[in-house]
């Protein structure tokens, strides 16, 4: 077995003997000669809260990794905690892969467990590891278990939006929603509704890139860490036999991932979020693709926020197997798993145990699920919206637009007694794409206006460029591209104006000749609302990321780049 390592621990010279010297500090003999080089690329941090126990997971994961005969290095990389990171943790999920990827390619590493959770982490270290192609397995951290108040049980995020707005609604003191602040999150690990983290963890099982049985297992779980130590081994075995991202991550593996997504209910930002990644593999994947995949899909897991049940019901009842065990036609049954086996050679036999939590074939949530692709003059490069978390009576409806310029436009007047709006109305959020914001922020899914909410609206027509978080609910057309500040027909809608949208045609349309819409200017107030970075990152990321229809990549970090480093260290 020939290893990367070698490159740096082999040989006599001074260079070799530096390496290894500094690397020994109690290491056995042996650890540089013939023994597979581990790292672990932890995404534990403070400030990333859902991921905070990753350090735990972690040491069961070197644990298996020396029981395979590896040597595991712990790899602190760039972790983006979802609720404390301003003006929004998308705007770096580009920069994480970018600084993961140099990190494994740069050190004397054969292959990597990917430690993961809250939204952004798992995909990022997926574009990482795509793009670097060395042996890599991803190691989820798991859900939070279910918190209660006042005898109900909470779902993280959903029942945020949901309280705060019957506070707005005067139905709900708003002493009540603060005391339901300390119960809602109960324990160590990351949302415990289908939102963003428990979607990723479950779709990166569905690719292949996770120890079979192992994605939705919640955080505590004393079995979390008994698969941490065979991720660990298994790490060293995809060393042994040169298992690469690219072997697993191919056509197949998204087509399941889309199956999945569609199945299970999952996150809008599963769209943003494998189309980068594929991006980096070179993988042909479109948004069409989702739509063509996943319409006809049924909705079989019961999970808020398009059902009831929450992520510790899922793992109960059966988890992603049996799920995907229902609907093991629609797989591909040649994409494999990090073992070398078929990924649907894992669902055979999977029982569903509470036909509550996750339907059947026959009697599904919804018949036809998956994220609906809309087309049409104010989305001519494509716009998303999730069916099944959406109000079936507005899936076709026309009404006129109530523009706001940006997301401060909106909190100064959305509550505005004067404001004019009704509930036909469509309201309009712009300047909040990945260039406009930046970053492209989970605001799409806005707030109604208080007066309405206070005569009984619980929904209406939104629409945005920006994106909205996988455990928001609501008819919202998001991902609207090109995005304002591209210049895209989103910019020159105005207030009165007369909105279509009709999901079964897949089509979303503003009612103005097209001639009128390119003459129209772009109002002063969106143009003075769009970011104006000067310097770093986010300059870098203004002048090169790439629209959401495409994944919101930075245009030259698309393709892999492999594990080779070009020059020698000195």
């Amino acid at each position: 077995m020939s290893l990367r390592s070698s490159a740096w621990y082999g040989g006599q010279d001074r260079n070799a003997y530096i390496h290894r010297a500094w690397m020994r500090r109690g290491a056995p003999a042996d650890a540089f000669t013939g023994r597979p080089q581990i790292a672990i690329a932890n995404t534990a941090s403070d400030f990333t809260p859902c991921n905070s126990h990753l350090n735990e997971v972690a040491e069961s994961v070197r644990q298996g990794v020396w029981a395979a005969g590896g040597v595991p290095l712990n790899l602190p990389v760039v972790s983006l905690g979802e609720t404390n990171m301003r003006p929004t943790a998308m705007l770096w999920r580009n920069m994480a892969a970018m600084a993961i990827e140099e990190m494994l390619r740069a050190n004397p590493i054969d292959g990597v467990v990917l430690l993961g959770g809250c939204d952004k982490t798992i995909p990022s270290l997926l574009m990482a590891a795509s793009s670097v192609g060395l042996p890599a397995v991803v190691m989820p951290g798991g859900p939070m278990l279910t918190g209660t108040f006042r005898g109900r049980p909470l779902g993280c995020g959903t029942d945020v939006w949901r309280l705060s707005e019957e506070v707005r609604a005067g139905t709900l003191p708003a002493e009540a929603f603060l005391e339901s602040e300390s119960s809602m999150i109960r324990s160590r690990g990351h949302c415990n509704t289908m939102g963003t983290a428990s979607t990723m963890g479950l779709l990166a099982e569905a690719l292949g890139m996770v120890l079979p049985g192992t994605a939705g297992i919640p955080a505590s779980d004393s079995r979390l860490l008994a698969r941490a130590h065979e991720t660990g081994r298994l790490a060293v075995e995809m060393v042994r036999q040169a298992r690469r991202p690219a072997d697993i991550l191919t056509a197949g593996a998204f087509h399941n991932a889309i199956v999945a997504l569609a199945a299970i209910g999952g996150s809008t930002n599963a769209v943003v979020h494998l189309l980068a990644i594929a991006g980096r593999l070179g993988v042909p994947l479109s948004l069409e693709d989702f739509d063509r995949i996943g319409a006809d899909v049924p909705l079989l897991a019961d999970l808020q926020p398009a059902g009831r049940f929450l992520m510790e019901d899922l793992h109960r009842a059966g988890g992603l197997a049996a799920v995907l065990n229902q609907v093991a036609d629609l797989l591909d049954k040649d994409a494999v798993t990090v073992t070398g086996r078929p990924f649907v050679d894992y669902l055979a036999g999977a029982a569903i145990w509470d036909p509550e939590v996750i339907r059947t074939r026959e009697a599904p949530l919804r018949p036809h699920a998956g994220i609906a692709v809309l087309r049409g003059n104010l989305a001519t490069d494509g716009a998303i919206i999730k069916p099944a978390a959406a109000s079936e009576h507005l899936l076709t409806h026309r009404g006129r637009a109530v523009v706001f310029d940006s997301v401060e436009d909106l909190t100064a007047h959305i509550d505005d007694p004067d404001l004019d709006v009704d509930a036909d109305s469509v309201l309009v959020l712009r300047g909040c794409g990945p260039r406009g914001y930046p970053g492209m922020p989970e605001v799409a899914n806005l707030p109604l206006p208080s007066k309405l909410l206070r005569a009984g609206v619980r929904d209406m027509v939104r629409v945005c460029d920006g994106r909205m978080s996988g455990t928001a609910y609501g008819t919202v057309v998001l991902h609207v591209a090109p995005e304002a500040a591209a210049g895209g027909p989103l910019a020159k809608v105005r207030t009165g104006d007369w909105i279509t949208l009709d999901v079964a045609n897949r089509r979303l349309d503003v009612e103005v000749p097209d001639a009128e819409l390119a003459a129209r200017e772009i109002p002063s107030a969106l143009t003075a609302s769009l970011a104006r970075p000067r310097r770093g990152w986010e300059q870098l990321y203004v002048d090169t990321v790439t629209g959401a229809d495409v994944g919101a990549d930075l245009d030259f970090l698309v393709g892999a780049s492999g594990d080779t480093v070009a020059r020698e260290g000195y």
